[in-house]
């Protein structure tokens, strides 16, 4: 197959995740494995090295944006690090030598994307309101390092579930998204670093990441992630809250069709 035909179908595909995705805080990077493992065929576990690659270069559209109206240096930003940071080290070993399997991996994402949707969107007909109900620092930070050994295992970077769970608990969408934005960079740049060692002290190519699919779907993340942070504010917050929902529990049922 021609180069520009896989790359054309990232860029297009990661330019309309990021639309949705970043108004809520998630990279997109979750709702691309589908399409990476199953249209354009990147092996697993490389995958999860390829979504990492997605979010270091996809993101600071977004964060750009973000960093137009606030600091991106808040105390939530800090907490989350704290957490993710050591997690995705630990995620990238057990992604490596104890789930290379793709089914398994789709079953496990499944497991925890659609309680985590269907819970965000229960509490939304609830009209949680921000700030009520709001975990203290400490378990944001437990929080965020279960988070980040998940974020390691799949390449996600954690913003998929740290803001379901943090908006779920009555954190404005406002203040989530672009801490758990700027958490994912983070993240995702250690994340791919432990990978590359891991691929070169392993001898194992199939670690690596596919950099024409990383970069291709980065870069219409990149453009796709400005222009939905800039259409965050005009979004009621209780909209954006369904669409966090929606969109875990689709992805969810995606991953549970695709392995069963």
């Amino acid at each position: 197959m021609d180069a520009t035909v896989p790359a054309a179908v990232g860029f297009g595909v990661g330019l309309v995740v990021a639309v949705v995705t970043a108004p809520v805080g998630v990279s997109g990077a979750v709702f691309l494995l589908p399409v990476q493992i199953s249209v354009l065929a990147v092996p697993s576990p490389a995958v999860t090295p390829t979504n990492l690659l997605f979010n270091v270069v996809s993101i600071p559209g977004a964060l750009l944006r973000y960093g137009r109206r606030a600091s991106l240096r808040s105390p939530l930003t800090r907490v989350l690090l704290a957490g993710t940071l050591p997690g995705v080290v630990v995620g990238a070993v057990i992604r490596v030598y104890l789930l290379p399997d793709a089914d398994t991996f789709k079953l496990i994402a499944a497991a925890l994307l659609l309680p985590l949707g269907v819970w965000l969107c229960l509490k939304t007909v609830g009209t949680v309101h921000a700030g009520r109900g709001r975990p203290s620092d400490p378990t944001i930070t437990v929080l965020a390092l279960a988070v980040g050994v998940v974020g390691g295992i799949y390449g996600i970077g954690g913003g998929s579930l740290l803001s379901p769970i943090l908006a779920g608990r009555g954190v404005a969408l406002t203040e989530v998204a672009p801490a758990a934005l700027t958490s994912t960079l983070l993240t995702s740049i250690v994340g791919a670093g432990t990978y590359a060692v891991l691929a070169a002290t392993t001898g194992g190519v199939d670690i690596a990441p596919d950099w024409l699919i990383g970069i291709s779907c980065g870069a219409g993340g990149l453009v796709g992630g400005y222009l939905g942070a800039h259409l965050q504010p005009v979004a009621p917050e209780r909209a954006l809250r369904y669409l966090l929902g929606g969109l875990a529990i689709a992805t969810a049922g995606l991953y549970l069709v695709q392995s069963l």
